[in-house]
């Protein structure tokens, strides 16, 4: 099932349900779906992993914003997007562990014959696709560097 019928369909139980919050975070990742549909050259519906890439910059968009709100101290506006957060992260494949992580990342550093920190843009251009949804950058980053040095 495509993510914007199942997005419509939640969005419908979130009404029926009277959950505000919830409704509101759905309304706004239909609303992205359909934005990024517009911009296409007329192709039917998104991909899985357009879908995948525009919910996971969504979700990094609301990280951000709930890190800025809570340095000003705004937690009523951090709630709100933690919240958001909370609803996008449903519908995002689940994200690997620390140990999944590791173990991925071993692979393609054996893939890719790396051998050092010289090394480390060819390992993550292939995690980040590799990886993509599963895992954030900054993570995949932090914990290649790591491997290499």
């Amino acid at each position: 099932m495509s993510l914007k019928i199942n997005i419509e369909k939640e969005i419908k139980q979130a009404m029926l349900a009277k959950d505000k919050d919830r409704l509101r975070a759905l309304r706004a990742i239909k609303s992205l779906i359909m934005l990024e549909e517009t911009k296409g050259s007329g192709e039917k519906g998104l991909s899985e992993a357009e879908e995948i890439q525009l919910l996971t910059k969504a979700a990094k968009q609301r990280k951000d914003s709930i890190e800025i709100f809570e340095k000003q101290g705004r937690k009523d506006l951090a709630a709100l997007e933690d919240s958001e957060l909370q609803v996008i992260q449903e519908f995002l494949p689940r994200q690997l562990t620390e140990a999944e992580l590791e173990a991925e990342l071993k692979v393609i550093i054996a893939e890719t014959g790396a051998e050092g920190p010289k090394d480390m843009g060819k390992v993550m251009g292939v995690a980040t696709k590799k990886l993509a949804g599963k895992a954030d950058g900054k993570v995949i980053s932090r914990k290649v560097k790591e491997m290499l040095n």
